[in-house]
């Protein structure tokens, strides 16, 4: 069994810069932790603040620090930097490999989307209030065990309000994962990359914020040897 994952952003149109950001880090422990931070506002500001939180998030997960614990801090170290006044929502996926499981993180009132073999499609959408804000700020989390099968897809808002702001019909994000999962698509950067196209679709080639959207896929291991493969594309 091997765990796979592929990223899929685009930013705002006529933005110079995303305002999301994305990182990945090795857990000390074992397994890796992914960070995915959408900064309020867009642009150069909107980096700024996401910088900062992922940043932070990933320096305290390279350390050994908790999931939990890392975006409690990740919150407070932005509320102190910038007085409470901006905020960013936060997820972390970690792959575990001492404890077996994945530890998804939520700061963000855009549900996660999950698939399993025994329960199927569903979303992690207990409220859940973003970094920045408030003093008593804390993530929802949530552990699956690695299984074979398993699915899970994160995104920032620009997925969530395509189309909405074009003044067209809301792009049905979940509809078309549910429509993914008949077709039986597992490869996680054809996932992310479907996904990317209906809201670009829905915002008439135009998006209307950043999209980000970030998919890990468990499925069965190719090959004998134990070997790690990290590929990416960049435009410039």
């Amino acid at each position: 069994m091997e765990v796979q994952f592929g990223m899929s952003k685009v930013r705002k149109y006529a933005v110079s810069k995303s305002g999301d950001t994305f990182e990945m880090v090795e857990r000390p422990h074992g397994g890796l932790s992914f960070v995915l931070v959408d900064g309020q506002r867009s642009g150069k500001s909107a980096k700024a603040i996401s910088n900062l939180v992922s940043r932070k998030a990933i320096q305290l997960l390279g350390e050994g620090v908790r999931d939990g614990a890392a975006a409690r801090a990740a919150h407070d170290y932005l509320f102190t930097f910038r007085g409470g006044k901006v905020s960013a929502t936060l997820n972390i996926l970690s792959l575990d490999t001492e404890s077996k499981t994945f530890v998804v993180s939520r700061n963000n009132e855009a549900p996660v989307m999950v698939f399993t073999k025994e329960q199927g499609f569903y979303l992690l959408d207990t409220p859940s209030k973003s970094v920045g804000f408030g003093r008593r700020v804390k993530p929802d989390i949530t552990e699956l065990p690695i299984e074979l099968g398993t699915i899970i897809v994160m995104f920032t808002d620009g997925l969530r309000h395509a189309g909405k702001l074009a003044g067209q019909e809301a792009y049905d994000y979940q509809a078309e994962m549910q429509q993914i999962l008949e077709r039986k698509i597992t490869d996680p950067q054809k996932i992310a990359d479907t996904l990317l196209s209906g809201a670009l679709s829905a915002d008439q080639g135009r998006p209307r914020d950043d999209i980000s959207i970030f998919v890990v896929s468990t499925q069965a291991q190719e090959d004998q040897i134990d070997t790690r493969r990290l590929s990416g594309r960049m435009p410039l």
